[in-house]
């Protein structure tokens, strides 16, 4: 029996991949007898930061991987996709809902047993996969620091969410951007936009960047002036004090609106997405934050369409937890010194919710190969999931948590193809999705 420790995303997608290949799983979750700092329900599968899964554009990196995910066949994508709620182009969901499904799935199948334990060492855990997440805590975290040398912590952070009913529309505006959207969007648009001129905007970022910030938790010890916050969940107050425009650059850029009120384009632009299948809520995008909740309220009232804002949950920073992969993991996911524990999620150090699910998927197939008369094989770097995997097990001197990009694939034969990016994208794409194609033929 396969033992999984963790019932997040990247656990779920494990326990699910193998009980549908007949492996029996137990699968351990220490909720509800014990929950992190940042979790509050019981079911498994929590979004915490209830970001949406991003775009289901094949030309972006994380559209990408989400369609060699389905190739697949994830569980978890496919559960998340009967959640889906409006978002233009992206895969956002209802997270009570997402949860429930995932819960009810995990449960009522006849290979995976539950077990609500906390599991303290995983000294003598053969064919195990661990995904205790990015806030692993308690004896395992003290475990795993002193079995990993390298092992690190850094912080991510999470956008607040405001009511819709407390949203001022008559300076909001309701558009996707270039008016784009997918099968799912409404017809006027699914996000909320909310404008700024140039003096309420330069008058935001001056509050913004001499506002005070929380001080970290009990169990984040690290001061918050030495925070190392990784680049692609940057605090919104961070990115403001990195220089006037940069957020007009950035999360508050107004290219592709027109304000229907004033028939202009907005100097800049802050968006608000469905939090819920219901509209009733809506989350700040691109703003992480580490403000004191009272500064929160104060500046981000400071956005004309904000301005009565309620504050249904004020952003916060989180613990994350990764292991120095490159010096602790096989090309498999398993671990060098004990090749039969393999590690999955944002412990094993990929950035994200979809890279989660994905890494959970790929531990979950090594760990069958083992099982399967020790069938061995490699993801094609050329594909997203493969340069992903690739990225997290290959020497790195500087080794930092990475989200799928297409940084990480290959670049193309010829100079043309590479210097026209277009090009360049769709070819990766096409070459991506047909190598994935063929490679789960191989492995079925």
């Amino acid at each position: 029996m396969v033992k999984i420790i963790g019932a997040g995303l990247a656990g779920c997608e494990a326990a699910l991949t193998l009980a549908n290949k007949n492996i029996k799983v137990e699968l351990f979750e220490a909720k509800p007898t014990k929950r992190s700092p940042a979790h509050h329900m019981d079911d498994f599968c929590e979004l915490v930061c209830s970001n949406s899964l991003k775009t289901q554009d094949i030309y972006t990196a994380h559209g990408l991987l989400k369609k060699e995910l389905e190739i697949l066949d994830s569980q978890i994508l496919k559960l998340a996709k009967e959640c889906r709620i409006p978002a233009g182009g992206a895969l956002a969901v209802d997270r009570d809902l997402f949860a429930k499904k995932v819960t009810v799935a995990i449960k009522s199948h006849p290979n995976i047993i539950v077990t609500n334990k906390v599991v303290d060492t995983i000294d003598r855990l053969d064919n195990c996969i661990v995904a205790t997440g990015p806030l692993t805590l308690g004896n395992l975290a003290n475990e795993l620091s002193l079995k990993f040398d390298g092992n690190l912590s850094f912080f991510d952070a999470a956008a607040p969410i405001v009511s819709e009913d407390s949203i001022d529309f008559n300076s909001a505006f309701i558009a996707n951007r270039y008016g784009k959207g997918d099968e799912l969007s409404s017809k006027d648009g699914d996000y909320v936009n909310c404008p700024l001129e140039k003096e309420e905007y330069l008058n935001f970022i001056n509050e913004l960047t001499k506002a005070d910030r929380v001080l970290p938790k009990e169990f984040e010890t690290t001061p918050i002036k030495d925070i190392p916050v990784y680049e692609g969940c940057i605090p919104v107050e961070v990115m403001a004090s990195r220089g006037v425009d940069t957020l007009r650059f950035g999360p508050l850029k107004p290219v592709g609106f027109t304000n229907p009120h004033t028939g202009k384009r907005p100097y800049a632009v802050v968006q608000l997405r469905k939090e819920n299948a219901n509209g009733t809520m809506y989350n700040m995008v691109g703003f992480q934050t580490s403000l004191k909740f009272n500064e929160q309220k104060r500046i981000f009232s400071l956005i004309p369409a904000l301005k009565n804002a309620e504050f249904l949950r004020y952003g916060v920073m989180h613990r994350n937890t990764y292991i120095n992969a490159p010096k602790i993991l096989n090309a498999d996911f398993s671990l060098k010194k004990n090749p039969t524990v393999f590690i999955a999620g944002q412990l094993s150090g990929v950035e994200g919710y979809v890279e989660s699910i994905a890494s959970g998927l790929v531990a979950a197939l090594y760990l069958f190969g083992k099982i399967n008369n020790n069938k061995t094989f490699k993801f094609p770097t050329t594909t997203m999931l493969g340069a992903l995997s690739n990225y997290i097990t290959v020497p790195n001197s500087d080794f930092q948590p990475m989200n799928s990009n297409f940084g990480l694939l290959p670049q193309l034969q010829t100079k043309k193809e590479n210097k026209d990016k277009k090009l360049r994208r769709k070819l990766q794409v096409d070459l991506a999705i047909l190598d994935m194609q063929k490679f789960s033929k191989k492995i079925k």
